[in-house]
């Protein structure tokens, strides 16, 4: 009963914590700290051994969305949130400039736990890419692209489609989320962030297909993803 009690005070208190991290940021620093983390998340996947095949993508990839911190946190009913980054290659190969998302999810069904993951998702053509950039809502069902998963950590599962349009990569930083669940997970464009990056009126198709706005506080993550060929 002490474990369980535990387990419910912990899930309930972590998640607004981290709701609170952004709200103590400025947009402007948050989206300066997500690019950080994001340029250290894809470096920690290329050494992970449990996450061996995820460089052997990155080098045909069409685009990438990167979400650095996403907590998850249940009891019976369970939320999940982080905010990330969407980068895709330009005409010439090279990688673009990236546009900021928010991935959420919510689930039901027997799981207690909490749970800090990082996440990569490989976009692996471009009719997914466009599909996302059009599009808010659940990959899969609203979205329209097709998914499969390699995992480390308590998150760990694998997929031999190697058909499927984007691939996640998961690793679990910190904490414990046991049980089955039925997930599904959403997209959502943060026009504060995107604005606030590259200025008003800037939207994810203008930054990340047309080209059309820059920064160089997001030159790292391009050097770090121009390691991989």
């Amino acid at each position: 009963m002490r474990k369980l009690a535990f387990w419910i005070v912990l899930a309930f208190g972590l998640a607004p914590l981290y709701a609170c991290q952004e709200m103590r940021e400025t947009p402007e620093q948050a989206t300066v700290r997500l690019l950080e983390w994001s340029a250290d998340t894809v470096e920690n996947f290329a050494r992970l051994p449990q996450l061996k095949e995820f460089a052997g993508y990155i080098p045909s990839a069409r685009g990438l969305l990167i979400v650095p911190s996403s907590v998850k946190a249940g009891f019976l009913v369970g939320a999940e949130g982080g905010s990330g980054v969407l980068i895709a290659r330009t005409a010439d190969g090279s990688w673009g400039y990236p546009a900021f998302y928010t991935l959420g999810a919510a689930s039901f069904g027997l799981q207690i736990g909490v749970q800090d993951t990082e996440t990569v998702l490989v976009i692996r053509n471009d009719g997914a890419l466009r599909s996302i950039l059009k599009h808010q809502g659940k990959l899969g069902a609203d979205i329209g692209v097709t998914g499969g998963f390699y995992g480390a950590g308590m998150e760990a599962s694998t997929t031999t489609n190697l058909r499927v349009d984007v691939l996640a990569f998961t690793n679990a930083k910190v904490g414990a989320f046991a049980g089955a669940s039925l997930e599904g997970a959403a997209l959502v464009r943060r026009r504060d962030f995107n604005e606030t990056f590259y200025g008003a009126g800037a939207t994810p198709e203008a930054i990340v297909l047309e080209g059309r706005h820059r920064n160089p506080k997001a030159d790292k993550l391009r050097s770090v993803l121009d390691r991989f060929r």
